[in-house]
């Protein structure tokens, strides 16, 4: 070590080099920042993990027909079939799939129409194949959504996978509130609109029934009456001709309850023509009923057929009329979209809207808007695994900011000194460097994008004490040579910086093989990256950063001229 004493000697020598040192440092630091803005680094609450199976969720437009949802599923499953990882499917019609982990989270159990459909999708083992789940999926979309989305318009297809995190109802959810439910209604498509036309946003959906036009059979009661029928025979039959019914039960050995008898018509019988007001009057009119004096009565002359509009399902949350607009991400994180989103958002609505911003807060991407016309006002609140993602990162953020300060009061307590205390803190969050160039790294070596997650902010929160630990006694073994054996500060910190190279290089050794086996893991591999690289950045920093700082460090001046 006789070399690196002398190199940090070298470097202590002149104000030149240890300024160079200092603007190195400083320049790497800012240029690690700036892989935040310019996206060569991604940071998101937890990457996409492999699992051995998926969904796949159907909804064509509210009031399409069992048929038409058929259709679109069926061209789901074609492509699915030539899919070689696919092992096994599970169709569910009208409902959602039951006891699913993701179907309880986006509220798929409470589906219960005829133009919802989802797919449970098994693939195999994923120790046995080479692409995990999540890339298959970003596969897929573009060609299952080309291929089948347009057979119904209007039909939307999302693929889900098993949440790999905190449960939420999807990537990226946007609240319009408001009292107007209609107005509200259009606000909601125009933002649905604008994250459709956002880049690196897939599965957008309004999650609000479109209102239509439909006919209702209302029977007529006084007519009824007066053609010698009972209510109970025109339910009965316009039942039996649209829906059908249970008319009869049987018993089986093999069960403990009757087994009801359902009587419907044939599908040929019961389509209609068209959805025209004259093709269901002319389906009422081929069915009669026989009165009480055996005379035969047409429907059509005591049921009433009625055009109404749907009545669509309203959502409240916090007592509050809502509608909610969901995204996910395709393989990015969800800040970038979530920025251009809101950009092309304020832009939009301001020309109807003024608006104005939530600020710092909890929900701070919030925006209120008051139609310049009518007063009205209205809410686009910011939810989903993104708001999670920003309230995680900065909850650690602020646990980061607390364990600097609790360290440095500690540091101060020991040394009586602010200014060595702080040599000690600045050498610590240095090794921010490592963890981002790191996650750089990873990102450039792996296939799919490496994300900082909210592991990876855990390993730099842990990285803390390690880099305390190396410039504390570094500080500690230059101290003791300046004061009990009378050596010249700038060869006491070359010394120092010598004699504990290899105890911090081994220490390093055994952090990074010991973190190597959480690299590879899908969740955990932003930990194991983040332990790896701060640690290497650590090093470093301590023994060239850190011995510039205790040069020009006054506090061991004051040590040395006290003796």
């Amino acid at each position: 070590m006789h070399k690196f004493e002398n190199f940090i000697y070298y470097i202590l020598e002149t104000k030149f080099r240890k300024t160079l040192v200092i603007v190195l440092t400083i320049v790497a630091f800012f240029a690690s920042l700036l892989m935040f803005p310019t996206k060569m680094v991604l940071a998101k609450m937890l990457p996409g993990k492999s699992d051995n199976t998926f969904s796949i969720y159907i909804d064509t437009p509210t009031g399409s027909s069992m048929e038409q949802t058929q259709k679109t599923t069926s061209c789901i499953t074609n492509i699915l079939r030539e899919e070689k990882e696919v092992m096994h499917m599970e169709l569910f019609y009208g409902q959602g799939i039951p006891l699913d982990y993701a179907g309880l989270v986006k509220g798929s159990s409470m589906k219960r129409t005829e133009n919802v459909a989802e797919i449970s999708i098994n693939l195999t083992d994923k120790h046995h194949r080479d692409e995990p789940s999540f890339l298959i999926t970003q596969r897929l979309r573009p060609i299952i959504n080309k291929e089948c989305s347009s057979i119904i318009p209007g039909t939307v297809i999302k693929l889900v996978e098993q949440p790999s995190g905190p449960p939420t109802l999807a990537s990226i959810v946007v609240e319009v509130h408001g009292q107007n439910i209609e107005q509200s209604r259009k606000l909601s498509v125009d933002v649905g609109n604008i994250l459709a036309n956002t880049k690196g946003l897939v599965d957008v959906d309004v999650m609000s029934d479109d209102i239509y036009d439909k006919y209702k059979l209302v029977p007529d009661i006084e007519k009824i009456a007066r053609s010698g029928l009972g209510i109970e025979q025109v339910n009965n039959i316009l039942y039996l001709a649209f829906e059908g019914m249970a008319i009869a039960t049987k018993n089986s050995e093999n069960r403990s309850e009757q087994i009801p008898i359902f009587l419907v018509l044939s599908d040929d019988t019961k389509r209609l023509t068209n959805g025209s007001e004259d093709a269901i009057r002319s389906k009422l009119a081929s069915l009669n009923l026989m009165n009480m004096q055996g005379m035969m009565v047409p429907l059509t002359e005591i049921v009433e057929i009625k055009k109404i509009k749907s009545t669509p399902m309203i959502m409240h949350k916090d007592l509050e009329r809502m509608i909610n607009v969901i995204a996910e991400t395709d393989m990015v994180s969800q800040v970038y979209p979530l920025l251009e989103a809101r950009d092309t958002m304020l832009e939009h609505f301001s020309k109807d809207y003024n608006i104005t911003k939530a600020g710092f807060s909890t929900y701070m991407f919030d925006l209120y808007l008051t139609d310049k016309k009518s007063g009205e006002k209205f809410l686009l609140r910011w939810d989903g695994e993104m708001k999670v993602t920003l309230d995680t990162f900065r909850d650690l953020g602020a646990a980061f900011i607390a364990a600097l300060v609790l360290i440095f009061f500690l540091l101060v307590i020991y040394y009586k000194s602010f200014s060595l205390s702080g040599i000690i803190l600045i050498g610590s969050f240095l090794s921010l460097i490592g963890v981002i160039v790191g996650h750089w790294v990873a990102d450039l070596v792996t296939e799919q994008t490496f994300f900082l997650t909210a592991t990876s902010l855990i390993g730099f929160i842990a990285l803390m004490g390690i880099s305390s630990r190396n410039s504390l006694l570094l500080i500690d073994f230059a101290m003791g040579l300046i004061n009990e054996h009378h050596i010249e500060k700038k060869r006491a910190i070359a010394v120092a910086s010598a004699t504990r190279a290899k105890p911090i290089m081994l220490t390093a050794v055994a952090i990074i093989l010991g973190s190597a086996l959480l690299a590879g893991d899908p969740i955990f591999g932003g930990l194991g990256v983040a332990l790896i690289s701060g640690t290497v950045a650590a090093v470093f920093v301590s023994l060239l950063f850190v011995p510039v700082l205790m040069d020009n460090a006054k506090a061991m001046d004051k040590k040395e001229d006290n003796q």
